[in-house]
């Protein structure tokens, strides 16, 4: 196994989101040349997810009851 450690400083946020991202491209168009690529980096299946879902979201919240109708029960 070969290792590449990146050390990346200065970016933003958003930047490093798009970065993560990238890699996880490379990752998937060489998995088909038999190459296994491992990711290590905080947060990394939330930033996945999040940048490769189509717009939906997957938590969906409670609605309150209406407290006003409570009252003229």
């Amino acid at each position: 196994m070969k290792t590449v450690t990146l050390k990346v400083d200065g970016t933003s946020q958003s930047q490093w989101s798009t970065f993560v991202l990238e890699l996880n491209l490379m990752k998937k168009a060489w998995k088909r040349y038999g190459v296994k690529v491992e990711l290590k980096t905080p947060n990394l299946n939330k930033i996945i997810i999040q940048g490769t879902s189509n717009g939906e979201k997957s938590v969906y919240y409670k609605k309150k009851p209406n407290h006003i109708l409570n009252i003229f029960k």
